[in-house]
């Protein structure tokens, strides 16, 4: 089992940048692949990025070249740091920690509670 803690969300103005860190429990994150998915009011929860356990990256196309994920395993932590922001990346964000890499909620077993990201205009 692993539980995931996300911080780093808050209020930032368009232009502006924040840095999300999710922190898991266990012993074996070095293993697992971590993702960042988000989820707008009124809309489905979309993948942000991800990154494999040999520090492979992905990015969703509205986000590439703006975020980077990174992990620190001797921290159990990853991070999404986040440059340029818009007001419409304004969501919840959820980190998630699975077996395999992906784009899909499909490939994720565990996920955090969410961090609010608000970007004002």
């Amino acid at each position: 089992q692993v539980q995931l803690v996300e911080s780093g969300g808050g209020l930032v103005q368009a232009g502006g940048s924040l840095r999300l860190s999710c922190v898991a429990s266990g012993r074996t994150f070095s293993r697992y692949a971590m993702g960042w998915f988000r989820q707008a009011p009124g809309k489905e929860r979309e993948f942000v990025a991800a990154i494999s356990w040999d520090d492979s990256t992905y990015y969703a196309d509205s986000v590439k070249g703006r975020f980077t994920i990174s992990r620190d395993n001797a921290k159990n932590t990853v991070y999404l740091q986040m440059n340029s922001l818009k007001p419409e990346d304004t969501a919840v964000y959820y980190c998630a920690a699975g077996w395999r890499v992906g784009g899909t909620d499909r490939e994720y077993n565990y996920w955090g509670q969410g961090t609010q990201v608000t970007v004002s205009s």
